[in-house]
């Protein structure tokens, strides 16, 4: 048995669980999300738990096992609590502000990037720092990445767009290699 996958999911109070053949839908005060659920895989609903079991043995049910009950439990806290990435920019000349429903970023480019964020994703912007919101955990992971694409931080300078808490391991320049190197008589 998956040792995640054995695990109940304990619902809140204030969310709702629909269990219809094949589709999970769950719902609370911060949204809906929905999850179609592999035919090897069976979902329960009992008192306030939803058990996650296989139907049988086979390697992709028991592959499917522990990310099924992860993918439910990630939907219950998305819609309480939410999900949310934090993202800085650093380097000299660059910065983000927030206008009209847009992240417009200034990044050493001779353009500003303008980035519109999808439906049900917020964004915040204080100082150098982005804050990506909402309900549901994979989506406000991708449009993180999205944004770090845009300028991924610089080996030898550091400067770019960082997850917050990244630690970056900065690359010695081309003077750092030169001394005692090859030419010298």
């Amino acid at each position: 048995m998956s040792k995640v996958g054995k695990q109940p999911v304990e619902i809140p109070v204030d969310v709702e669980i629909e269990i219809d053949k094949n589709l999970v839908s769950v719902t609370g005060p911060k949204g809906a999300q929905s999850l179609a659920i592999h035919p090897q895989i069976s979902v329960e609903l009992v008192n306030s738990q939803v058990l996650v079991k296989r139907k049988n043995d086979a390697k992709i049910a028991k592959a499917l096992h522990g990310l099924t009950r992860t993918l439910i439990y990630n939907m219950v806290v998305g819609v309480t609590k939410g999900w949310e990435k934090i993202i800085e920019v650093s380097g000299t000349g660059f910065g983000v502000r927030f206008e009209g429903g847009k992240l417009i970023l200034k990044l050493g480019f001779s353009h500003l990037i303008e980035f519109t964020p999808p439906k049900g994703i917020a964004t915040e912007v204080s100082e150098n720092k982005i804050k990506i919101t909402g309900a549901n955990k994979a989506k406000v992971g991708e449009i993180a990445a999205k944004i770090r694409a845009f300028s991924p931080p610089n080996p030898y300078s550091g400067k770019g767009i960082r997850y917050l808490g990244e630690k970056l391991k900065l690359k010695p320049g081309k003077a750092a290699r030169a001394v005692g190197g090859i030419g010298k008589a």
